[in-house]
């Protein structure tokens, strides 16, 4: 029988599998891509996100699946300034419940920090904080990345689409002189700066600490024109409701994640799975299939995220590392990685250990 796996293989709880995420990101992108003559349509149905899911109010995906969709976007269009044309492409629509909230609040302070409370809900994939500044008078809005490690490119697009939204959703919310006192991102500057310059009139500066937005405390004073405080606190309890079962959704991703990745290279049965939650296999489908997801997809998350952890050790053949993950062989392990990557395991090992260096 092989050897349990060791505490170095055990990966903490990872959100990157879980289907999570509203794609509201991805619906913009794809319609920003469209302008470029690129066509993101048969790359999205490959991941299972066809245009008829695509539209579905309860479709959710997971970092994964959104990270490898904007890294592929980038390469196709080869706009490095991506991110920051599919900020200028929202609507408050876009995001549902929480954008009728946001219209119907009464300062662009409080909306903000409406938007940071309720942020799991609005699809955005950077973490949002907001706070104020007594010492600057301003309120200073900071987008952090979920993963540290996560692809730079990858990391460029969402701070630029971050702070592209707030700005084009605050000019559309009170008035379109509304601009910044000044935006920081942290990525080095970019060869070509004027698109920043005309998106957010105001500085804006590179190589910073934080990805962070000062908003001079007279803006955040402005009041939204669409408010109303009994639509705003009947809109907030359905967004409570939507946030604690989205709580109890993400508990039991993260739960049967780790599950699978401790039983790894064996991986627990859908009946045992069941059982140990003291529920039935039709409930425990049916709870997967409100969260976005089915537990097959769960383990092939779970195991490709294994796979790409051991490919990072030189020492692990491919022997090794198949029968650690869990495939029947070297082959079986060959196809899985072809099918994630669309490259060999040597060839995946290879770009990971050159992305390192």
């Amino acid at each position: 029988m092989p050897p349990a796996p060791g505490p170095a293989d055990l990966p903490g709880t990872s959100r990157s599998t879980s289907a999570t995420i509203q794609p509201n990101i991805l619906r913009y992108l794809v319609v920003v891509a469209d302008e470029h003559g690129v066509d993101l349509r048969p790359l999205l149905k490959r991941m299972g996100l066809d245009e008829t899911v695509m539209r579905s109010a309860a479709l959710r995906v997971s970092y994964r699946q959104g990270s490898a969709v904007i890294r592929r976007a980038l390469d196709l269009t080869g706009d490095e300034h991506l991110g920051l044309k599919v900020g200028a492409a929202q609507h408050l629509t876009a995001w549902g419940l929480l954008g009728f909230a946001l219209m119907a609040d009464d300062t662009l302070h409080h909306a903000i920090e409406t938007g940071v409370k309720y942020q799991n809900l609005s699809g955005a994939m950077v973490v949002w904080s907001a706070a104020v500044s007594e010492e600057d008078d301003a309120f200073v809005l900071r987008a952090d990345l979920p993963d540290p490690a996560m692809d730079s490119a990858v990391a460029c697009f969402l701070t630029e689409e971050a702070f592209a939204s707030v700005v084009t959703l605050s000019r559309l919310s009170v008035g379109p002189l509304f601009a910044p006192r000044v935006v920081e991102f942290s990525f080095p500057p970019p060869r070509q700066r004027d698109l920043y310059d005309a998106l957010f009139g105001c500085p804006v500066r590179f190589g910073a600490a934080t990805n962070r937005m000062v908003i001079d405390s007279a803006w955040a004073r402005a009041r939204m024109p669409g408010r109303d405080p009994v639509s705003y606190a009947s809109t907030l309890e359905m967004l409570d409701a939507q946030l604690a079962s989205r709580r109890d959704q993400q508990d039991l991703l993260e739960v049967l994640e780790i599950s699978v990745a401790q039983g790894l290279p064996m991986v627990p049965s859908f009946s045992e799975q069941a059982r140990r939650h003291a529920t039935s296999e039709r409930t425990l489908r049916r709870r997967l299939a409100e969260c976005g997801t089915t537990y097959e997809a769960l383990v092939e998350g779970v195991r490709r995220e294994r796979v790409e952890q051991l490919l990072l050790r030189p020492e692990l053949t491919l022997r090794d590392i198949a029968r650690r993950a869990g495939f029947s062989d070297e082959r079986a392990l060959r196809r899985a990685v072809r099918r994630w990557h669309g490259a060999s395991p040597v060839q995946l090992r290879e770009r990971m250990r050159t992305a390192r260096l």
